[in-house]
């Protein structure tokens, strides 16, 4: 357990990710809902390298997850950790970064599990796109 006050650690997790969503890299300043405060692993504690930022959607899709199929084998593979992983290794923004495509095993998988690419968030990308606040820099 941390010996930091909950809204401290809140407070670090979303400075430390910039206000984005550490999966998927929506920004907070875009969607206007306040972003979610994840467990990477469900059991793992409040510590700092437990915690990510979340969207709703990534957040509440990933659940308790830690794992999802390969959509391309249908092996059982680990779902990316922000912590560990770097995010350009497993990601990257196509079609003018609108969608995300998996790089590797890890990515496809996190991004059919967390609903990346769902239409309302593919349509809510092309307004930031055209806005200029997506995909982030």
């Amino acid at each position: 357990m941390s010996n930091l006050s909950w809204a401290e650690t809140v407070r670090r997790v979303h400075e430390r990710a910039t206000f984005q969503c550490e999966y998927c890299q929506t920004g907070q300043h875009v969607t206007g809902q306040a972003m979610h405060v994840e467990h990477i692993k469900p059991s793992g504690g409040d510590q700092l390298d437990n915690l990510a930022l979340a969207c709703a959607t990534c957040n509440l899709s990933k659940a308790r997850a830690t794992s999802a199929p390969d959509p391309d084998t249908g092996d059982l593979v680990p779902l990316f950790n922000p912590r560990i992983q770097e995010w350009g290794e497993h990601f990257e923004w196509i079609e003018n970064g609108i969608m995300l495509r998996g790089l590797t095993p890890i990515g496809c998988a996190t991004i059919v599990r967390l609903q990346m690419n769902i239409a309302r968030i593919v349509n809510a990308r092309k307004v930031w796109v055209r806005a200029g606040d997506h995909p982030p820099k």
